[in-house]
């Protein structure tokens, strides 16, 4: 079988490292996947561009226009990260789809809320409303708080 031993003398090996995404890459997967979860969380612009942590107007269009262009800088993909955390944990603890995504303009009276929304402590703008939002979340799944 001549023709079997060429062809894996040609493939590349099944174990070998797989390239790391670039910058470029990880942006635009992030702001794909951010601008889906607005959409489906029903978010304006000027809440879009909070989340983000306040780029200039231009700059979110066009990182909304041509997601495929965008360098982000670590806060905006740390930011990204925990929003697309907090997406999916919702979407663990609530299947429904209306449920998970309502959620987040829900009153809730666990305290880190304290009777106003997840979205509310969202945009007050800090990374650290988002990383408690996700470890709130991620407690109330079982996870490490």
């Amino acid at each position: 079988m001549p023709h079997a031993a060429r062809a894996s003398q040609d493939s590349p090996p099944l174990h070998g490292a797989v390239a790391e995404p670039s910058l470029t890459e990880m942006s635009a997967a992030g702001l794909r996947a951010f601008f889906k979860i607005t959409q489906a969380w029903d978010l304006s612009t000027d809440e879009q561009i909070v989340l983000l942590g306040s780029p200039a107007r231009s700059t979110f269009f066009k990182w909304k226009s041509e997601p495929q262009t965008a360098r982000l800088g670590r806060d905006t993909l740390e930011r990204l990260s925990l929003l697309l955390g907090i997406y999916k944990a919702l979407q663990i603890l609530l299947p429904q789809p209306a449920a998970a995504d309502g959620w987040v303009k829900r009153p809730n009276s666990a305290p880190p809320f304290g009777g106003r929304s997840a979205l509310d402590r969202l945009l007050a703008g800090n990374i650290s409303d988002l990383v408690a939002v996700r470890q709130y979340l991620d407690a109330m799944r079982g996870g490490w708080a």
